[in-house]
């Protein structure tokens, strides 16, 4: 597809320096959801972590992340992918959401996701904790469950804690799932690690249909390995990707709620996730920065790097297939 320069650009780091001028995710114009109309693919700040059980701080991710967003350039140095020449992308703000009122704010998370939907914009997230994304998918899934390609440590599929929350950032699979957005069978969830409650905490993944790839599992295949068979699990039916920045080492993303030592390298991560090109992507998201734990922005670096890692792979998604279509 031909580049248009008439397309939203970011700020020339030739022209103001990164340090200068508002902070916006890649320093791309701000635009109101009033004006969904003129953008292709929004990047969008969700500022919440009340579905945190322990270490809190991730609403507090999307502000740092786009200041380090700052540091990213316009060209992808492997995939030659140019976004911002193939998609009209802006940065729409946060969703305004309480920091303490979980139901109203899943409530308002929907509400905001269902506008971006209707007007046919593909959503890159900024999060916020990992509960985020079942509000998400109610916005967004309206037409049919989606598939997805799920980064972490962990595999977000318990069914409550604290004596029946079923709302938190352990929970949004399952709830996912039983709400009928997932479709668990076109669900693959990579780098699951660590300690368990109860041996049964994998039971309703593996019993639904979900493929977990643990993290050892990981290590010892190649990423072509595991790219062909996520591809053939996915397909080119509708397709989000999740990533949440504790598939990584700690020694690589400190800054996060819940790390688990044992994980990915950066690298790693970006081979996988550029291998997800060409499938047929309605959304992706980063979660779980938290920028009180991080240590010299490293980990909100990390997580605008895996955003314009994802903005790529929805660009393309973009060239190839257009706006989204409208829900039935």
């Amino acid at each position: 597809m031909a580049s248009d320069h008439s397309f939203f650009q970011p700020q020339d780091a030739a022209q103001l320096p990164r340090y200068a001028g508002l902070p916006t995710f890649m320093r791309l114009p701000l635009v109101e959801t009033g004006r969904l109309d003129s953008v292709d693919i929004g990047l969008i700040g969700v500022p919440w972590d009340a579905g945190t059980t322990n270490r809190a701080g991730a609403r507090h991710g999307p502000r740092e992340v786009r200041n380090q967003s700052s540091l990213m350039r316009k060209v992808h140095h492997v995939s030659r992918i140019a976004p911002y020449d193939l998609a009209r992308v802006a940065d729409l703000g946060d969703v305004a959401l309480p920091p303490m009122d979980l139901m109203r704010g899943l409530d308002l998370i929907e509400a905001y996701y269902r506008r971006v939907r209707a007007a046919g914009v593909r959503p890159l997230s900024v999060g916020g904790d990992h509960l985020v994304t079942l509000p998400v998918f109610r916005g967004i899934a309206r037409g049919g469950a989606v598939g997805m390609v799920h980064f972490d440590a962990h595999s977000d599929t318990n069914d409550s804690y604290f004596g029946g929350q079923r709302y938190t950032h352990g929970t949004p699979f399952r709830r996912a799932v039983e709400e009928g957005l997932l479709d668990p069978r076109r669900t693959v969830q990579i780098g699951i690690r660590g300690s368990v409650y109860d041996p049964a905490d994998l039971d309703f993944a593996k019993a639904v249909g979900i493929r977990v790839i643990h993290m050892e599992e990981v290590a010892v295949r190649t990423n072509e390995g595991l790219l062909t068979e996520v591809r053939s699990i996915v397909g080119q039916q509708p397709t989000y990707i999740s990533f949440d920045v504790d598939c990584l080492d700690p020694c690589y993303a400190p800054g996060t709620g819940t790390p688990e030592i044992g994980g990915m390298t950066t690298l790693q991560a970006q081979h996988l996730v550029r291998g997800l090109q060409g499938l047929n992507l309605v959304g992706a998201d980063v979660v779980e920065v938290s920028p009180p734990f991080d240590t010299g922005g490293v980990t909100a670096l990390v997580g605008a790097t895996m955003a314009f890692e994802l903005l790529c792979l929805l660009a393309d998604a973009h060239a190839r297939l257009g706006r989204l279509q409208a829900p039935a």
